[in-house]
C-alpha cells in the first residue's frame, strides 16, 4: 500500500525538554488533508518505516474489576464517581482527563443475569453529565439518557434487574449536545453480563485480567502540551491519530494460557476498525448482545463505534502475534473513506506467550483453563455458548428509519416529542436506510436485535449474532429484527441514535416509549425538557 494512504512509524515522538508531546507531521490527516502526528506505531518493513521509529511496548492497563457488594436486600450495589483528574500516556507528559473511579476510564462492572443491581452515579465535575448503560435492558427512567442528568456535586441512582444473559456491555455519558466531548475526555468502562448458570464445564476462558481480557479500543489526538485536542473535528466527528487501549499506548499483553478471550469495544467517537490478526483468522464467540452457540472462524471483524466483539487467541508457547486494524472500506465516496480514516493502519495489540508456563495461574474449579482441542471437542459433543439462533417470527409491526444529515427521519432530535410509540412484547422488524454520504450506524437503546439482512443479502458471518448496535452503508437499507426490554412507561423515553457521536450530539438522535396494550403514551414531562434540549430548528 502506498505510504501516503497510511499511518506510519517515521518520526514517531520526540520528548521535548519541557515535556511535550512532539512529532513529525506524517500522517494523512482526513477531511480537511491537513497532515497529523503519530504516536501508535507499525510494525513491518512498509516504505515509511525507518530504524529506531518504533514505541516501547507497554504492557496492557486492566481495568480494575468491580462486583459490587451485594447487601441484606439481595441488591449487588455498585458505586461511580465520574471526576476530572491526569494522566501520562507517553512518559514526562501529563494529559487533563476524566474518569469513573479513577483518572481515565472506568472499573469493568460485572453481574449476572436475574440479579437485581444498584448503580449510584455522583458528578464530581463541573458539568452535567449522564451515565448510560449501553446495551443493557433498564427501565426508562434507569437508562442514563439525556432525560436522567446529573448536576455538579449531586448523585443518581438506577436500579434494575438485569433481564439478558451474557453479554459485554459499556457505560458511558449521554448528555445531550456533549456527549462526544466526556467520551472522549474518558468517561466509558465495560459492564459484563454473565448468564444465570453457565454450563460448568463451559471451556471460554473466564479469568478477569489472566485469560479473559478487557480490549478497549479509543483514539485520540494532542496538542502541543499533551492535552486532548478536542478543535480537530472532521465530518465524522472527532479523528484522532493516537490509538489507546484501556489507556495504553503501544500496549502489550503476556499471556500466560493457551487461549485468551478478547472482548473489544471500539470506544472510539467516531472511528471505525477492521481487526485482523496477523497470525491467522479471528475466533469470533460473541457480538455487542450476547454469545454465538458456536464459535465462528472469521478473516476480520469490522467495529463502528459503539460496537463489540468477543474473539479466542490462541497461541503456542513462544508464539507472539498482533492485532491490527487495518484499511476498510464503508461504501464510501474514495475522498469520505479517507477522511473517515479507513485507509489507517494501526498495531492495535501485541500478544506473546512465553516459552514455558511454569508461571501461568491455575484457575479456580469455575475458571479452569481451556484449551483449543477441549473446546473445539465440546462444541462438537453438542455443546453451546448459547440459545441458537433461529429465524425470527414475523413481525408484529414494521418502521422505517431514514438517516440524513444529522438527521432520523428528516426531523433532528428535540426532547419533548416522542417519536415512536413500542408496544411491550411485540416483534419489530426495522428498515433502516443511509441517504447520506457520510458513515452512519444506528444504536437502539433497551433493546437488542437480529440483522436479518443489508441491502438484500444475507449478513456476513461477523453480524448473525445479537446486536444493539450496527452500521448503515450510503444508499443501503439495512433490515434488523428488535427484541425489547420488558420494561413499559409511557412518559419517560429511550433513544435510538447514531453512534458516532458528533452526528448525535448534532441531533441525529430520536425517542420511543415502551407502553401496555392499549395504553396511551405521553406526555413527556421530566427535568432535562423543562432545562431545553431540543434541537429543532437548528
Amino acid at each position: 500500500m502506498p505510504d501516503s494512504s497510511r499511518f506510519t512509524r517515521r518520526g514517531v515522538l520526540a520528548a521535548a525538554a519541557a515535556g511535550a508531546v512532539t512529532a513529525s507531521i506524517v500522517a494523512l490527516g482526513g477531511w480537511r488533508v491537513t497532515r497529523r502526528p503519530v504516536l501508535s506505531p507499525e510494525t513491518g518493513s512498509g516504505s515509511g518505516a525507518q530504524a529506531g521509529d518504533a514505541l516501547d511496548r507497554r504492557d496492557l492497563a486492566i481495568p480494575r474489576l468491580d462486583t459490587g457488594t451485594v447487601g441484606a436486600d439481595g441488591v449487588r450495589a455498585f458505586e461511580l464517581v465520574a471526576g476530572a483528574g491526569t494522566s501520562s500516556f507517553v512518559a514526562g507528559t501529563q494529559t487533563p482527563t476524566w474518569g469513573y473511579n479513577g483518572a481515565f476510564g472506568g472499573p469493568t462492572l460485572r453481574a449476572a443475569q436475574g440479579e437485581r443491581v444498584r448503580v449510584v452515579v455522583r458528578n464530581e465535575l463541573a458539568e452535567v453529565t449522564t451515565t448510560h448503560w449501553h446495551g443493557m435492558k433498564v427501565p426508562a427512567a434507569a437508562d442514563g439518557g439525556p432525560h436522567q442528568p446529573i448536576v455538579p456535586g449531586d448523585s443518581w441512582t438506577a436500579e434494575w434487574t438485569v433481564e439478558q444473559p451474557a453479554a459485554t456491555l459499556w457505560y458511558h455519558p449521554h448528555n445531550h449536545g456533549t456527549t462526544e466531548a466526556h467520551v472522549y475526555r474518558g468517561l466509558a468502562g465495560l459492564f459484563l453480563i454473565e448468564d444465570e448458570k453457565p454450563p460448568a464445564d463451559l471451556p471460554l476462558p473466564r479469568d478477569y485480567g489472566v485469560d479473559d481480557v478487557p480490549v478497549v479500543v479509543t483514539d485520540r489526538s494532542f496538542t502541543a502540551d499533551g492535552a486532548f485536542d478536542e478543535r480537530r473535528r472532521d465530518a465524522s466527528g472527532m479523528l484522532g491519530d493516537t490509538l489507546l487501549v484501556n489507556g495504553t499506548v503501544s500496549p502489550r499483553f503476556s499471556a500466560t494460557r493457551e487461549l485468551t478471550r478478547l472482548r473489544i469495544l471500539n470506544g472510539s467517537t467516531a472511528r471505525s476498525y477492521r481487526f485482523q490478526l496477523d497470525t491467522g483468522p479471528l475466533v469470533l464467540v460473541a457480538t455487542d448482545s450476547g454469545l454465538l452457540p458456536k464459535p465462528v472462524s472469521v478473516a476480520g471483524l469490522t467495529l463502528t463505534p459503539g460496537e463489540r466483539a468477543e474473539v479466542i487467541v490462541a497461541l503456542e508457547p513462544g508464539q507472539t502475534a498482533m492485532l491490527r486494524s487495518v484499511p476498510h472500506t464503508l461504501g464510501l465516496l474514495s475522498t469520505t473513506e479517507r477522511a473517515s480514516g479507513t485507509r489507517d493502519t494501526f498495531d492495535v495489540l501485541e500478544l506473546s506467550r512465553a516459552n514455558a508456563d511454569d508461571s501461568a495461574p491455575p484457575g479456580t474449579a469455575s475458571t479452569a483453563p481451556a484449551t483449543l482441542t477441549e473446546m473445539n471437542a465440546w462444541v462438537a459433543a453438542g455443546g453451546a455458548f448459547a440459545a441458537p439462533l433461529t429465524d425470527p417470527p414475523e413481525p408484529d409491526v414494521r418502521r422505517t428509519v431514514t438517516l440524513q444529515d444529522n438527521k432520523i427521519n428528516h426531523r433532528r432530535m428535540n426532547m419533548a416529542r416522542i417519536d415512536e410509540v413500542v408496544t411491550v412484547g411485540s416483534r419489530e422488524r426495522w428498515l433502516i436506510t443511509n441517504e447520506h454520504f457520510l458513515p452512519h450506524n444506528l444504536h437502539i437503546h433497551n433493546a437488542r436485535f437480529r440483522v436479518y439482512s443489508i441491502d438484500g443479502r444475507k449478513p456476513t458471518a461477523e453480524l448473525r449474532g445479537w446486536k444493539d448496535t450496527v452500521y448503515a452503508p450510503p444508499s443501503r437499507t439495512v433490515i434488523i429484527d428488535v427484541e425489547f426490554g420488558t420494561s413499559t412507561d409511557p412518559h419517560m423515553p429511550y433513544m435510538f441514535h447514531c453512534h458516532l457521536l458528533q452526528h448525535e450530539d448534532q441531533g441525529m438522535m430520536a425517542q420511543f416509549v415502551v407502553v401496555r396494550p392499549g395504553e396511551t403514551a405521553g406526555p413527556l414531562d421530566t427535568q432535562a425538557i423543562g432545562d431545553g434540549g431540543s434541537h429543532a430548528g437548528h
